[in-house]
């Protein structure tokens, strides 16, 4: 397997993330503190087709979205709540719902 450098993975992330916001009107940050891989492998098979789980680097999220805060105004009151362990859980269902999942 071919490892990419730091450049080309950080603008793969940068793709993935806008273009979840593009696709998925709603999004909802998830904690993920205290939470074992098996049970996130679970989580995400049950999130399958659903929703789509982006886990990564916090500086990466805050500075893709202010990077595109034109195109995506409601995403800047995320800013301040992307500390610690978080995820991003993009969906275009009830979030309601998915919430219960999880």
């Amino acid at each position: 397997m071919v490892k990419i450098d730091k450049q080309q993975w950080k603008a793969a992330y940068f793709e993935r993330l806008v273009g979840f916001m593009t696709e998925f009107p709603k999004c909802m940050l998830v904690g993920v503190d205290n939470v074992g891989s098996n049970q996130m492998q679970k989580i995400r098979l049950q999130l399958r087709g659903e929703a789509e789980l982006l886990l990564g680097k916090n500086t990466m999220m805050r500075k893709c979205i202010r990077d595109n805060l034109e195109s995506f105004p409601d995403y800047e009151k995320l800013l301040p709540f992307l500390v610690g362990n978080v995820g991003m859980l993009f969906t275009k269902g009830d979030l309601s719902d998915l919430r219960d999942k999880l």
